[in-house]
C-alpha cells in the first residue's frame, strides 16, 4: 500500500514537471472551455427564444417536441467534437515531448487535424452514447438515472484510452474502444494510483484559486459603498476568478499529460522523457504483485 502511494505522488510531480516546462499546454484546456461556452450559447439561445415565442411546447408530462432531440445530438456532437480535438492535440504534444521534441499550439492543432475522420467518428459515436444516456435518465425519473450513471461510468472506464489511440494508431472508433480495453486490461492499477496523487495535486490548485478571490472579496465587504474600493474589489474579484479559471485548466492539462504517458508506457513499454522509470516500472510490478 505504502509503495503504491509513493508511487501516486512519483507520477503526479512527474505529470506537473512536465506541465511546468512546457506551460502552454494549459491553453488547450483554455481553449476547449472557450469554444464549448461558444457551442453552448450557439444552441441554448435560440432555443430559448424558440421556447419563448412558444414555438417549442412541452406536452402534459413536460416532454419537448420528438424534433428537439435531434438538436440535442448536434449539440452533444459540437460539444464532443471540440473536447476531442482539443484532448488529442494536448495528447499530441505530450508524446512529442515525451520523445525528446519541443511542441508548439500549432503542432499540436496539426497533429489532431491529421485526425479529423477519427475524430469525427469518434464525437458521432461519443454523441449517439450520451443521447441514449439522456433518454435513458429521462424514461424513469430515479431509476433512470441510477442506470444512466452506472452505464455512463462504465463507458468512461472503457474508453479511457481511446483519444491517445485515436491520435496514434489511427484506428475506427470501435478498434479504439477495444484497443482502450486491451490497455485497460494492463494499466487499470496505474491509471487508479496516478489518478489519487493527481487529484491531491489538482484539489491544491483549486484551493488556490479559491484563496485568491479573497482578496477581493473582502474588499467587496469592506467597501461600504466607496467607489474606489469597490473598483479595487471588483478588479481584484475578477483577476482572482482568471487566476482560479487558470488553476482548473492547469488540472484538466495535467490529467491529460498522465494519460499521455501512461498510454506510452503500457503500450509501448517506453518510459515517457520527464517521467522515472523507476516509479513507472514500480507501478506496474504493484500491480503485478
Amino acid at each position: 500500500m505504502f509503495e503504491r502511494i509513493a508511487n501516486s505522488f512519483a507520477l503526479a510531480r512527474s505529470s506537473w514537471h512536465v506541465l511546468l516546462h512546457n506551460k502552454k499546454l494549459v491553453a488547450f484546456p483554455i481553449i476547449s472551455g472557450i469554444a464549448c461556452l461558444i457551442v453552448l450559447a450557439s444552441f441554448v439561445t435560440p432555443m430559448a427564444i424558440l421556447y419563448a415565442n412558444g414555438t417549442i411546447k412541452v406536452d402534459d408530462n413536460n416532454h419537448p417536441p420528438l424534433w428537439t432531440w435531434a438538436v440535442v445530438f448536434a449539440f452533444y456532437f459540437c460539444n464532443y467534437f471540440v473536447i476531442v480535438f482539443c484532448n488529442a492535440a494536448l495528447v499530441s504534444c505530450a508524446l512529442m515531448r515525451f520523445n525528446g521534441q519541443e511542441p508548439t499550439l500549432g503542432d499540436g492543432f496539426r497533429a489532431a487535424g491529421a485526425r479529423l475522420p477519427q475524430i469525427i467518428a469518434w464525437a458521432l459515436v461519443s454523441a449517439t452514447v450520451g443521447l441514449l444516456l439522456k433518454v435513458i435518465e429521462n424514461a424513469h425519473e430515479k431509476v433512470g438515472e441510477i442506470v444512466s450513471m452506472v452505464l455512463g461510468t462504465a463507458w468512461s472506464v472503457i474508453t479511457y484510452f481511446v483519444v491517445p489511440v485515436l491520435v496514434v494508431e489511427k484506428v475506427g472508433p470501435f478498434s479504439a474502444i477495444g484497443r482502450s480495453v486491451q490497455i485497460l486490461r494492463k494499466a487499470w492499477g496505474e491509471a487508479l494510483v496516478g489518478g489519487f496523487g493527481l487529484g491531491l495535486f489538482k484539489l491544491l490548485l483549486v484551493i488556490l484559486g479559491l484563496l485568491a478571490l479573497v482578496p477581493g472579496i473582502v474588499l467587496l465587504v469592506l467597501a461600504a459603498g466607496a467607489q474606489p474600493m469597490l473598483i479595487a474589489g471588483f478588479v481584484a474579484l475578477g483577476i482572482g476568478v482568471l487566476i482560479l479559471l487558470l488553476m482548473c485548466a492547469a488540472g484538466s492539462a495535467l490529467d491529460t499529460i498522465f494519460l499521455a504517458a501512461l498510454y506510452q508506457f503500457a503500450a509501448f513499454e517506453k518510459v515517457p522523457d520527464g517521467f522515472s522509470a523507476e516509479s513507472m516500472r514500480g507501478a506496474f510490478q504493484a500491480k503485478a504483485a
